[in-house]
């Protein structure tokens, strides 16, 4: 059994339901208001008579303005209370596609622009190594010179040994033909 001895809680209301006639009694009379207002327009040769777009615009702007009205009135927690007026702060605006400018020079963050000077210097530095302008391209044309020198050297003594091989393999042919034709 529920708390207080009854069905329904102490919380909520009772609930009043519309019946469908109050409904359309309700969309008849807001018909026959507009049409009063499209009449009095007429008489008063507005300009925007013949346009029901125009006045509809019209009445929704003035219900937009109403709406921020109550924005305002309603702020959150302590917004109500204190009231701030922060000159720093940028209110957000939206641009239009006609107002966006596409092709005009775009500013770039700190970490964009230190990016391409980053990769300017390293491309730069390749170029002067490739050119043999750099410390450490002395360093490794030094190094290389000194391996094609050890290089040329061990042929060299391959070719001295080839040669002296090649020699005493002759020379022990004369030896082996002369000690046959004895």
């Amino acid at each position: 059994m529920p708390k207080g001895g009854r069905k329904g809680g102490h919380k909520g209301r009772a609930r009043q339901y519309t019946s469908p006639e109050e409904i359309d009694a309700q969309l008849q009379a807001e018909k026959q208001k507009a049409r009063e207002e499209e009449e009095q327009s007429e008489e008063l040769g507005d300009g925007a008579a013949g346009d029901p777009k125009k006045e509809k615009k019209s009445l929704d702007s003035d219900e937009s303005d109403e709406d921020d009205d109550d924005y305002q009135q309603k702020r959150k927690g302590v917004e109500g209370l204190i009231d701030i007026e922060n000159p720093n702060r940028i209110g957000q605006t939206t641009k239009k596609v006609t107002q966006l400018d596409l092709d005009g020079p775009k500013e770039l963050s700190r970490r964009e622009r230190e990016e391409i000077e980053k990769q300017k210097a390293k491309e730069r530095y390749m170029k002067m190594h490739l050119a043999g302008k750099t410390e450490q391209a002395k360093a490794d044309l030094a190094r290389l010179a000194i391996i094609r020198k050890q290089r040329e050297e061990a042929a060299r003594k391959k070719e001295e040994e080839r040669k002296a091989k090649d020699d005493a393999t002759v020379s022990g042919k004369r030896m082996q033909s002369l000690s046959l034709n004895k």
